[in-house]
């Protein structure tokens, strides 16, 4: 175990920029590998300190507060992966834009957003060591594993707040393209269905339409028509796991090589064309930038797979 650098009472000012957040997730970044009930324990028996007053977890920071931890013991931090590993040095290559609020990734298929079940490392991970002299750096929303495309993250925590008000109020604008099975209805422009997310005894997590599920809808159009195939362009109103998949699984049009919820004999056709992968690609993302005002889009080219498939139907 490594007691450094809280083996004793630490004293804290809080940053403008961390203004509005709760003590009780302050406390979990700060006191990373420290476990959640401790840190309940601390602020329940006022050994956590704001301003010299006792405070309830859900105390909301304010800029130049002055905090008190008390001495914890802390698990040895998780580190960094190495830069020169080459999955994380390729994500250099894959920024779209980067300014001082934000970097707009076209994540790579394969590559998990961040680590955990067995990963050592995902894509914030790999950012923070390919930008060790940025202090905050957060996922502004997921992608699944196997998509690829347009990935938000945050550099303040401000602009952080910004964008998951934006995407709360649903004014965030992201469009995917999919390859699916069959032939997609024109005049089937969205999918409404509940969805509900269970934990198979694998551990593998499962997506079902199910009444009992949240509400959910996936807006669609028809980009192009190939021979038992069509690529869609589809827009997910709500942001549910694995929404687009599954809502075109429940269309009867299954993603391409979605090995949850595709079908089989379209997935091994699509395989002798050589797709290696789950043909979903975060396309494009627009949004109010926290910083100008203004409305910017973005859009991330498809890889070389994805667009040598299409290439070959054509």
């Amino acid at each position: 175990m490594n007691t450094s650098p809280f083996n004793k009472v630490q004293m804290m000012t809080i940053d403008p920029d961390l203004e509005g957040q709760r003590i009780d997730n302050y406390l979990k970044t700060v006191l990373k590998g420290v476990p959640k009930s401790l840190i309940y324990r601390i602020l329940r028996k006022g050994e956590v300190r704001v301003n010299k007053g006792r405070v309830k977890p859900e105390y909301k920071l304010k800029g130049g507060d002055i905090v008190r931890v008390p001495p914890v013991r802390v698990s040895e931090p998780t580190e960094l992966p190495s830069t020169k590993l080459t999955k994380v040095a390729e994500l250099e290559s894959h920024i779209l834009h980067e300014d001082d609020s934000l970097i707009v990734l076209n994540k790579p298929s394969g590559i998990a957003v961040h680590g955990g079940s067995g990963l050592s490392f995902g894509v914030i991970e790999s950012l923070r060591a390919l930008r060790p002299q940025q202090k905050f750096l957060e996922l502004v929303h997921r992608l699944d594993r196997a998509t690829s495309g347009c990935l938000l993250i945050a550099k303040k925590r401000s602009v952080l707040k910004h964008l998951h008000e934006q995407l709360r109020v649903k004014t965030v604008d992201k469009r995917y393209q999919a390859l699916v099975s069959g032939a997609w209805p024109e005049n089937r422009f969205k999918v409404k269905a509940p969805l509900q997310k269970n934990v198979l005894k694998s551990g593998e997590r499962m997506v079902f339409v199910n009444n009992d599920g949240k509400p959910s809808e996936t807006r669609y159009r028809v980009l192009e028509r190939f021979e038992g195939a069509t690529l869609v362009e589809a827009c997910p109103i709500t942001g549910r796991t694995h929404q687009i998949r599954v809502h075109c699984q429940h269309a009867g049009h299954s993603i391409a090589r979605d090995e949850k919820y595709g079908e089989e004999s379209f997935d091994q056709r699509l395989g002798t064309l050589g797709l290696n992968r789950l043909f979903l690609h975060a396309h494009s993302i627009r949004f109010v930038h926290p910083k100008t005002g203004e409305q910017v889009k973005f859009q991330a080219p498809l890889d070389q797979n994805l667009s040598s498939t299409l290439k070959k139907l054509r």
